[in-house]
């Protein structure tokens, strides 16, 4: 079954589209027979957080900077809505017989933000003339999984771990004595799920071989300078000797940790990135990781780590140097060249409120931090 869509031109920058809208229940016995080889290419233009709560299996997250957005005036090209070459090639070659876009609700085209993901992306495959026929999941994601839940993935709980903490020496841990390494009693719960190759924790975690096996970690990245790698004969592990002050530069270490977790899941491992109490140092890698491989801001990436494990506080250092972090991979995700470069004094993230004092709403684009920074070295 092929849907039309037709466009038609009213300048060199816009175009007036009609895109169908296909039923629920056409659209999942699409996807069944795409088990079979017919090919159906699902491009989900939700949010980060929504999607990662729970999506249609195989379908491919669209999201635009705020900066790519600025510069979409001039058109996006097709690598800004399929990051993935391979995905590119397939659509190219002809292998996707229907492209489906699915957003939150709509019931229709008409209904679609003009200056949205899903605009922009409809229309950057237009100016791509794909063989594809294309059309919008009437209802979008929430009538679809209400409907056919058996067809989306289930929203879950991210898998973490606890199992029973005591003050002397567990089985395959470290020795207790080692009191420099273990977490204080707020934080004495099991490593938590950042996403299915990656793990955030504490140096206690660390220290316990049979929560580390039991989640299957098969590598580590110990951000500090003084907790010790206690299995190195049996993990693979990652030094980033940064104290937990002001005076720090994590970010000088974000590429290179970045690329440690990209190479250990693609042997399929799991990475546990851990510091001290597994809240400033070891969250800021792994916020680092998120901004980078999703293309999402700070605030996001935060708030999706600050669900799945609450306590953690980068120092207002640290936060700084993410903001500019996320400068770089907003712009590049535009223009490469920009990549290498921070922002310069036109950003329009401003990280001025004072350690001391809570953030009140509507007061910064981190305004949903409503406690006071931590900014022990014992983070």
């Amino acid at each position: 079954m092929y849907l039309d869509l037709t466009f038609v031109p009213r300048s060199p920058t816009m175009v007036i589209m009609e895109v169908p809208s296909i039923d629920c229940a056409i659209f999942r016995d699409l996807l069944k027979e795409s088990g079979s080889g017919s090919g159906c290419l699902v491009l989900d233009c939700r949010s980060f957080f929504s999607f990662n709560s729970s999506h249609i299996p195989g379908s491919t997250n669209v999201r635009f900077s705020t900066i790519v957005r600025r510069r979409a005036r001039g058109g996006l090209g097709l690598e800004h809505i399929l990051p993935n070459e391979e995905t590119r090639s397939r659509l190219a070659s002809g292998h996707y017989r229907t492209v489906v876009f699915v957003d939150d609700r709509s019931l229709d085209f008409k209904q679609v933000k003009k200056d949205g993901t899903l605009m922009l992306a409809v229309t950057a495959l237009c100016r791509h003339h794909c063989d594809a026929s294309v059309s919008l999941l009437k209802g979008g994601f929430e009538t679809f999984s209400s409907k056919f839940p058996e067809m989306c993935t289930k929203p879950a709980p991210p898998q973490g771990l606890c199992l029973p903490l005591s003050a002397s020496c567990e089985p395959n841990s470290a020795d207790s004595s080692c009191s420099s390494c273990h977490t204080p009693l707020y934080d004495q719960g099991g490593p938590v799920e950042i996403l299915p190759f990656l793990y955030l924790g504490s140096a206690y975690h660390a220290s316990r071989k049979d929560m580390l096996d039991a989640l299957g970690i098969t590598a580590l990245i110990n951000v500090s300078a003084n907790c010790p790698n206690h299995f190195e004969g049996h993990y693979q592990y990652k030094s980033i000797p940064v104290e937990d002050n002001h005076k720090a530069d994590i970010s000088c270490w974000f590429i290179e940790a970045i690329e440690f977790i990209d190479s250990v899941r693609n042997k399929g491992g799991r990475v546990f990135v851990h510091c001290q109490a597994g809240i400033s140092r070891s969250a800021t890698i792994c916020l680092a990781y998120l901004m980078r491989t999703n293309r999402v801001k700070l605030d996001e990436a935060f708030e999706f780590v600050k669900q799945r494990r609450s306590v953690i506080s980068p120092n207002f250092s640290f936060m700084g140097q993410l903001l500019q972090f996320e400068s770089q991979v907003l712009a590049s995700s535009t223009c490469s060249a920009e990549a290498g470069s921070p922002a310069t004094g036109k950003s329009t993230n401003v990280f001025s409120f004072p350690v001391s004092v809570p953030v009140r709403a509507g007061a910064s684009p981190l305004a949903f931090l409503h406690s006071p920074i931590a900014s022990s070295p014992s983070c």
